[in-house]
């Protein structure tokens, strides 16, 4: 076992070096450039969409709205990246891996709207009519036979990283577990048991119920974590300048020692900072495509539009507030680290019941991940084996719930961390390849509402 251990783990500093890092933010760059800024320009119109995209486009075909496709996608980001990941950043690259995070995401907007792009262009219905895509059918017909294979190692990725051992299933139920454990005093396997007959209840409908979902809890865990944030932000408004001082000066200056903090070069803010941001954003590694491949769209443009704002909502402002709050705090520098840290930073505001609140935003935070993510593993396998995969991966994903409770998962976290990276090569590869389709759709899309707009204006 130790010598796995110590395999993974010179995988995973491999998969994570500088060569990845470079092709994560060397590929959001071109993109971004690729398409003239964009996405950044947009960013209203996209909110605007999002709105619209309660309801279904007439005459559009997919499984869920828009509003749930994007709500599906946020169920299986915003999970426990934003709460113990960004303070593990923190903690092993100091504030300047928050710089390095904002980066990540400012260009992971181009990235997901290309990869979203992309799946709704290139997506299929399978045999029970329902639709599917992803960066492993945008491959498949996109780039040709010949790169099959690129696809079919996505889907393995992916499939893997989601069942049993990665981020979407054990690896959450069991972060929950130990949170219910040490806040509330609950038994992890009670913990275990309710979460498997929740989640079971809400997957074996398919992405339909996961959809609702969704859709009915993400807006309110975001808001109301963000107002908890928010209040600590507020009781140490003062510490809020030198916070954002600290968090530049230390993206380019190696950190000090100092309390508990054992100091940080700038290579590790930068690594940190972009690993944790891809963790939690998951911009770059093709998911959020899988989800909005089933969403009533009849424009993919329109629905890259909506998807990218996963990426801005979960880094840029969620991720941003638990920062902001571990810093202003000052906890940071306590020798904590991981979920502990962000609960000393809301307990140090709200003496009492910062910490409880923390550990019931991290449960439904982990809660969303298990289905967003029990979507996106179940894609992948049904694209490898078929449709006759689905009720199968639904009852195994299910049953494993109680046994991620109770297990020792240091090692899953370490092979769901290098099985994120594994994702990200083909699904990068793909999209630098396929980057002139996204490119002809957007400027095609962006001068018919150009020709629609000046049409509207002219006086009847």
């Amino acid at each position: 076992m130790q010598f796995l251990n110590n395999l993974v783990n010179e995988i995973n500093a491999l998969v994570w070096g500088p060569p990845i890092l470079v092709l994560i933010l060397g590929t959001g760059l071109f993109l971004m450039i690729s398409l003239k800024f964009m996405p950044w320009r947009t960013i209203p119109r996209g909110f605007r969409l999002m709105w619209q995209g309660r309801r279904n486009e007439p005459g559009a075909d997919g499984e869920i709205s828009p509003f749930q496709a994007l709500m599906t996608c946020l169920a299986a980001t915003v999970g426990t990246g934003n709460i113990a990941g960004v303070a593990t950043a923190i903690f092993l690259g100091g504030p300047g891996a928050l710089f390095w995070m904002w980066c990540t995401a400012l260009v992971g907007m181009a990235t997901k709207y290309c990869e979203v792009v992309l799946a709704v262009h290139y997506r299929e219905k399978d045999d029970r009519g329902e639709h599917v895509g992803g960066p492993m059918y945008a491959i498949k017909n996109g780039l040709g036979k010949k790169w099959l294979w690129l696809g079919g190692a996505f889907a393995i990725f992916g499939g893997l990283a989601g069942f049993g051992i990665g981020i979407g299933n054990m690896v959450q139920v069991n972060s929950m577990a130990q949170a219910m454990e040490t806040t509330f005093g609950v038994p992890m396997w009670i913990t275990g048991v309710v979460s498997m007959a929740i989640v079971g209840l809400v997957i074996l409908g398919g992405i339909k119920r996961i959809g609702k979902v969704a859709a009915s809890l993400v807006p309110f865990m975001c808001v109301a974590y963000i107002i908890a944030a928010l209040v600590v932000l507020v009781v140490n408004f003062e510490a809020i300048p030198g916070a954002f001082a600290l968090i530049f000066q230390s993206a380019f200056n190696p950190v000090a020692a100092t309390g508990g903090f054992a100091g940080a070069a700038v290579i590790a803010a930068i690594r940190f900072g972009v690993a944790r941001g891809i963790f939690s954003n998951e911009a770059g590694l093709g998911t959020a495509g899988i989800a909005q491949a089933a969403g009533t769209s009849k424009c993919p443009v329109r629905s890259g539009l909506i998807g990218m704002l996963g990426t801005f909502i979960d880094t840029i402002i969620i991720c941003s507030m638990t920062g902001l709050a571990i810093i202003c705090s000052g906890v940071w520098t306590s020798g904590e680290s991981g979920a502990a840290l962000s609960a000393a930073a809301f307990e140090s505001a709200m003496p009492g019941f910062g910490g409880a609140i923390l550990t019931i935003a991290l449960v439904v935070f982990a809660f969303t991940t298990i289905l967003g993510w029990s979507y996106f593993g179940e894609k992948c396998w049904e694209f490898m084996v078929g449709t006759k995969a689905i009720w199968p991966f639904r009852v195994v994903w299910v049953l494993a719930v109680p046994f991620g409770a109770i297990a020792q998962l240091d090692f899953a976290w370490l092979v769901a961390d290098t099985l994120n990276g594994l994702m990200a090569i083909p699904n990068l590869i793909s999209l630098l390849m396929l980057s002139p389709v996204v490119v002809k759709l957007t400027n095609a899309y962006f001068a018919e509402r150009k020709t629609q707009e000046a049409l509207a204006s002219v006086p009847q």
